[in-house]
């Protein structure tokens, strides 16, 4: 273990400049060496009252920070430890943005298990550092913010799920059903359109589109009155459905733009890899694994894996594929604009004989609600 020693301490000023800077947001940064610590700090001071510690030192704050921001190798056990014993501390923050130098599923996974609320892979993009920490308002048609418990625990699932495919682990199954019951839960509570914008505040990437599609899948099965039993094998199949893109590297899955066709042959991989990975377990039912396999199958035939149509197509993989798609054109992405959900809408009723027309009609008071 590294001499445990803080670069700076918790930032300490005048009364003057703290006057003048009452303010700002006070961010913590937290580094594994020192070199990255006073680099970070560089960045945010201009904007934010920041504390820096490196990572192995015992923390001097005296005051829960907004946010706190982590730049640490996850692949060394020894940084590992030093961020779980400071869990306690760390989970007061609103925000907890880890900047993970490998853009790797297992490191991404390993960030979100520690309790990050956003992941930001790869070099240090100041832009989109400082973008993580602002704090706009949100929209008055959603109402206040709620507590984040759900989209925490949700994407500790995910994170769980994807490592269990990169590094052949065992896969927690009922941690990955409570995970969505309590989005349902919270959905049935405080409406989609807040669990799209707090979805959408922390989570970027394939993280960002299991929930929302998650989200949407629910929302639907309530507004078409599924029975409670169809509702968990519903949210359960969302959750589980894009475990496949476990096995593609993220670099094609984040990739801005248009993808080639041999990234694209690549992608289409993943419905069968996410069933041919989940079709061992004997908890996984016959109709979640028909979903994952299936849920961009359509019923003119033109989809993939199976090129299934019509009555080959069942109920949950029907509903889950609108819920997909429609996740897909509303993601936030930071390199494009995040289109309207009428826009969304219009482009599903655009998809004559590819979707069922009674449920894309149906679909609508999802789309278009508040």
């Amino acid at each position: 273990m590294r001499n445990a020693r803080s670069i700076s301490g918790p930032v300490k000023r005048d009364d003057g400049i703290r006057s003048a800077r009452s303010e700002r947001r006070f961010v913590h940064v937290l580094a594994d060496s020192s070199a990255k610590l006073s680099g970070i700090c560089a960045l945010l001071e201009p904007r934010f009252t920041v504390a820096g510690e490196r990572l192995d030192a015992a923390s001097k704050l005296s005051q829960v920070p907004f946010a706190t921001v982590i730049r640490a190798e996850l692949r060394d056990v020894d940084n590992i430890t030093a961020i779980k014993r400071r869990s306690a501390g760390l989970a007061k923050a609103t925000k907890r943005i880890f900047l993970v130098e490998q853009s790797t599923h297992v490191s991404i996974s390993q960030a979100y298990a520690l309790g990050a609320t956003l992941v930001l892979p790869g070099p240090i993009n100041k832009t989109r550092l400082l973008a993580a920490l602002a704090d706009p308002a949100e929209p008055a048609s959603v109402g206040p913010a709620q507590p984040d418990n759900a989209v925490e625990t949700a994407a500790t699932a995910i994170a769980s799920m994807f490592t269990s495919v990169t590094l052949g682990q065992p896969l927690d199954v009922d941690g990955t059903r409570e995970a969505g019951r309590q989005i349902a839960d919270r959905i049935t509570q405080h409406g989609l359109s807040e669990w799209l914008t707090t979805v959408r505040r922390h989570h970027e990437g394939t993280y960002q589109h299991c929930l929302l599609v998650t989200g949407v899948a629910i929302d639907f099965g309530l507004s078409l009155g599924v029975g409670r039993a169809d509702l968990e094998r519903l949210y359960t199949a969302a959750m589980f459905h894009d475990i496949g893109k476990a096995q593609i590297p993220l670099a094609i899955l984040d990739k801005p733009g248009r993808l080639d066709p041999e990234e694209r042959s690549l992608v289409e991989t993943h419905p069968v890899a996410g069933y041919d990975f989940l079709k061992g377990h004997d908890r996984i039912s016959p109709e979640i694994l028909d979903a994952v396999r299936h849920h961009h199958e359509y019923l003119d035939g033109s989809g993939y894996p199976d090129a299934l149509a019509g009555e080959s197509i069942n109920d949950i993989v029907r509903i889950l594929t609108i819920a997909d798609i429609f996740a897909a054109l509303i993601e936030h992405r930071h390199y494009k604009p995040t289109m309207p959900r009428a826009k969304a809408y219009d482009i599903l009723c655009g998809m004559t004989g590819k979707l069922e027309k009674a449920l894309v009609t149906s679909f609508k008071e999802v789309a278009l609600s508040r």
